[in-house]
């Protein structure tokens, strides 16, 4: 079958069909003699295999170790559960981190609905923010969350 038949077979599109080959995800598919990618019915199970791997949050990295396993013959189970018991753990510590920047965050929103805008008198910085001790940082994982900073100075 061609890269088009696959596709819609998968629903993975042809750009990723393609970069799946170039990073080895895929192997390299045979061809026609006009040079047209030839796919056979292993290329499908093993697509919707990555495909259904990726929607478990599992890396295209940690595919190719479970892919690399399987292509020798070797049982993946346990490679697998460690991996998702892994996922697992992350997620319980993301969900921690942002139980408690939204504890954060309610108190700073509480806290704003009492001032009185008329404070507000520094052009340069915000009295919902600074006299608080909070400011926004960037997290390893990409999300927002704040931690405690000292008050700026002047500021009681």
């Amino acid at each position: 079958m061609k890269i088009g038949e696959l596709a819609a077979q998968t629903g993975v599109p042809t750009k990723t069909i393609r970069y799946y080959e170039e990073i080895d995800v895929l192997p390299p598919p045979e061809r026609a003699a006009n040079g047209y990618r030839s796919y056979g019915p292993g290329a499908v199970e093993r697509l919707l295999f990555v495909r259904d791997a990726r929607t478990t949050g599992l890396s295209l990295t940690e595919i190719s170790s479970i892919l690399s396993l399987r292509d020798q013959g070797e049982s993946t189970c346990n490679h697998v559960l460690g991996l998702l018991e892994t996922h697992l753990k992350e997620i319980d510590d993301h969900i921690k981190s942002l139980r408690k920047t939204r504890q954060q965050l309610a108190s700073l929103t509480e806290r704003a609905r009492q001032l009185d805008p008329a404070d507000c008198t520094d052009p340069h910085r915000c009295q919902t923010i600074t006299e608080t001790g909070f400011m926004p940082t960037g997290h390893a994982s990409g999300s927002r969350h704040l931690h405690q900073v000292p008050p700026a100075r002047g500021h009681s």
